[in-house]
């Protein structure tokens, strides 16, 4: 016995020293690429490129429509060859095979995010009557409610970080509404789903490694005792849906794992959008003045924020077969990184495009939300937090505005203030 832990013990230091070998030669790799070779999608990680990647995307830009990674693989930051690769059923977050089999799989995030059709479809279909407009508008009243309670809070206290006490509170109480997470339950969600959503970038060390290890076995134990209670005790959520057809339209094995998605994609990106869209209208004081004045520019203000700066900077397509796009070969097996922050910000398609204006006309044509078949599913209940968010904080906190420079969260993928000071007095 005492040998069998000892040689458990010497198998997880030799995978220790393997992993901090392999993450400390990623570093140096990226280290080397971005300041010896000048590779500018290594850049992007770096401390000046996470504050403010829009520069270097406008150096992607000057060098044609594509460029290499360090690895070899092309990148783009024009919104028409993204969008043309987001379209395509020619390519997938993943190989086509061979096919996915989620009780063998060893990808946590083999979700309707990251799998091909037909499994895509399958899975999609089953999430989609949670996200429709029947669905979506019965949480208005809802949404409003909860952001005029986080208003009243933040008037009493009159200085606070705008990402604690406003971003995040509104996206995780509408999320695990709509997945039917007992109340009681709702902080340990947030907390372990916040640790899986800031990996998605990468992990940062050992550490960080086994933090995300425990939050990912935590939220698995609590998603299966919930699954159990939802066979008991069926709601109207999406967790009920779910197990009504287990077995049949959903395997066990994909459950924990969609609703792990849906529940960080739920809350994470929302709270980066608020947080981006307040420093945006610190930034241009005429664009916050011009919402005060009239709060129905709101919807066009949320677009403006998606585009301007994305929550989501970036994403990842494979190509199935030797093709060519806008001119380039591209070989079966090649992945293509798609700069969506930068896309965002085509002159080709944005007039004056580092300009923030809450009324331009074409703003949402940006793609923060993808495009083609892996079009952001949530997007409606996203529209209508932020929507709802922005009117009500520019009619009740008119002086609201940041007192200290943002702290941003250490990812090149999730773009957004980790904490902003701001006062509304």
């Amino acid at each position: 016995m005492a040998g069998s832990r000892l040689a458990d013990g010497a198998g997880q230091v030799k995978q220790a020293a393997r992993f901090a070998t392999a993450l400390y030669a990623d570093r140096v790799g990226r280290f080397y690429a971005a300041n010896m070779r000048g590779n500018l999608p290594a850049k992007l990680a770096g401390r000046p490129g996470r504050a403010d990647p829009y520069p270097i995307y406008e150096q992607m830009r000057e060098q044609g429509t594509f460029c290499r990674n360090r690895f070899g693989s092309f990148a783009t930051v024009e919104h028409a060859v993204c969008d043309q690769v987001l379209r395509s059923r020619r390519f997938g977050p993943r190989p086509e095979l061979p096919a996915y089999d989620p009780a063998k799989t060893e990808d946590a995030e083999a979700t309707i995010l990251s799998i091909n059709p037909p499994d895509h479809t399958r899975l999609r279909r089953i999430a989609t009557p949670a996200f429709g407009p029947k669905a979506i508008g019965a949480f208005e009243p809802m949404v409003q409610a909860r952001i005029h309670e986080i208003v009243d809070t933040a008037e009493r206290l009159g200085e606070f970080d705008f990402v604690e006490q406003i971003a995040a509170p509104l996206p995780i109480a509408v999320i695990t509404t709509l997945l039917g997470i007992p109340g009681d339950h709702r902080r340990e969600f947030e907390k372990y789903g916040a640790v899986i959503g800031g990996a998605l970038s990468g992990i940062r060390g050992l550490r960080h490694a086994a933090a995300l290890q425990q939050a990912d076995r935590a939220l698995n134990a609590m998603f299966t005792q919930l699954f159990e209670l939802r066979r008991n005790e069926p709601g109207d959520d999406v967790i009920s849906r779910l197990v009504a057809v287990e077995g049949e339209q959903i395997e066990p094995a994909e459950m924990a794992p969609m609703c792990q998605l849906l529940l960080i994609a739920g809350f994470e990106t929302t709270v980066n959008a608020l947080g981006n869209g307040m420093l945006a209208f610190d930034r241009h004081r005429d664009q916050w003045e011009r919402l005060v004045a009239d709060p129905t520019l709101a919807a066009g203000a949320t677009e403006e924020v998606l585009r301007f700066d994305s929550s989501v900077q970036r994403t990842a397509r494979i190509s199935f077969d030797d093709t060519e796009i806008a001119g380039q070969p591209i070989r079966a097996g090649q992945f293509v990184q798609l700069m969506l922050g930068g896309a965002n910000r085509d002159p080709a398609v944005f007039d004056a495009p580092d300009t923030f204006d809450i009324t331009r006309a074409n703003a949402a044509s940006h793609l923060s939300f993808s495009s083609g078949i892996h079009y952001c599913l949530g997007q409606p209940l996203a529209r209508l937090e932020l929507t709802t968010a922005f009117g009500i904080l520019a009619e009740r906190l008119p002086r609201l505005r940041p007192v200290a420079a943002p702290r941003y969260r250490a990812s090149t993928l999730l773009r957004g203030p980790r904490s902003l000071q701001v006062t509304c007095r």
